[in-house]
């Protein structure tokens, strides 16, 4: 029977209001809205099934566990999903097939009377894998690059929240408030003994070596070639250590990258001119003929974008943010 005293859209809009303060301080005001509206309503919409399907037979606890469960990786994997560079019109598609298998996995497990930490472990694992899955589709059809889909692939801070579920479980099990209460981010460790010295210059340059290891070599070394030579040694080692990103941290590298924003210069708006000419360089390597092999899968949008501005015009029914991260898309793919 359905679940009558269940208030699933209190709870949803709680957990969407916690959500605002967890929202990592880097991202714009578009990504921050995007992680919020994502949580809300999946929460919304899970509620609202757990509490008037009259086929499920959930109590109010189990329904606020599970839509809770929901959240929390509508929350982070939708950071993930931004920090790794696909292309926004993929998000949503991503995040529907998570929120979908995390709602089959939770329904069985919990039918199915599993012990919490049995039920935890199994949605992490079909949320880890649906995620890839997803990405590996986008590289198969042609939407992304083996590039791209690596760096996607390592956006996750779900091993190290799962460290923390675990300590929780061990010392009398996750609390589920019925508040709705968040769990706080998880901690990132910082670099240990083998980079003594933590200043700010060495996390800066261990975080770029981070983002160098999944670029093209030939880009690091043009790249590396601009920088101080000793710098530039710095970097590569840092290149070749495996566990690098456990070593830096996700909470370290995203300070480091907030120090270095602020240190590049200011001029960084957004043009059409400025998409134009990158658009133009971008198709004066290619034939028309080959252009339309390129542009195959993509939308007429972005079509017209691209020809509209080899023609020196730009296509104004596309803002120029989005412009710019087509006119980059397309750059760094082909």
């Amino acid at each position: 029977m359905a679940t009558k005293d269940f208030n699933y859209e209190e709870f949803a809009q709680n957990l969407a209001a916690q959500a605002q303060e967890l929202v990592p301080q880097d991202f714009n005001d578009v990504q921050k809205q995007y992680v919020i509206n994502t949580l809300g309503n999946f929460a919304m919409l899970s509620g609202q099934t757990l509490a008037q399907d009259p086929n499920l037979n959930f109590n109010a606890e189990q329904s606020i566990t599970i839509t809770q469960i929901i959240a929390e990786w509508s929350f982070h994997k939708s950071v993930d999903v931004i920090r790794s560079g696909i292309p926004q019109q993929y998000w949503d598609p991503i995040m529907q097939q998570i929120a979908y298998t995390i709602f089959e996995i939770a329904k069985q497990t919990f039918s199915q009377g599993l012990p919490h930490d049995k039920i935890l472990e199994l949605i992490e694992h079909h949320v880890k894998k649906k995620y890839a899955e997803a990405i590996t589709e986008l590289k198969n059809k042609g939407a992304i690059d083996e590039g791209l889909m690596e760096y996607a692939m390592s956006q996750s801070n779900m091993d190290r929240m799962a460290q923390e579920m675990q300590q929780q479980q061990e010392h009398g099990g996750m609390p589920i408030g019925a508040d709705g209460s968040l769990p706080p981010l998880p901690t990132a460790p910082t670099i240990p003994t083998e980079m003594p010295k933590v200043d700010s210059k060495v996390l800066k340059l261990a975080t770029v070596a981070m983002l160098f290891k999944k670029l093209n070599q030939d880009k690091v070394q043009t790249i590396l070639n601009k920088f101080d030579p000793q710098d530039a040694e710095a970097v590569i080692k840092y290149m070749r250590m495996p566990d690098l990103i456990d070593r830096v941290g996700g909470a370290n590298a995203l300070r480091a990258l907030q120090e270095i924003k602020t240190t590049l210069p200011r001029n960084t708006q957004i043009t059409p001119h400025k998409v134009i000419l990158k658009l133009k360089k971008f198709g004066s390597k290619y034939s028309s003929k080959e252009l339309d092999t390129i542009l195959i899968r993509e939308r007429m949008g972005v079509k017209r974008l691209v020809f509209n501005a080899i023609e020196g015009k730009f296509y104004d029914k596309m803002a120029p943010r989005v412009a710019s991260i087509v006119a980059t898309h397309l750059t760094d793919s082909v």
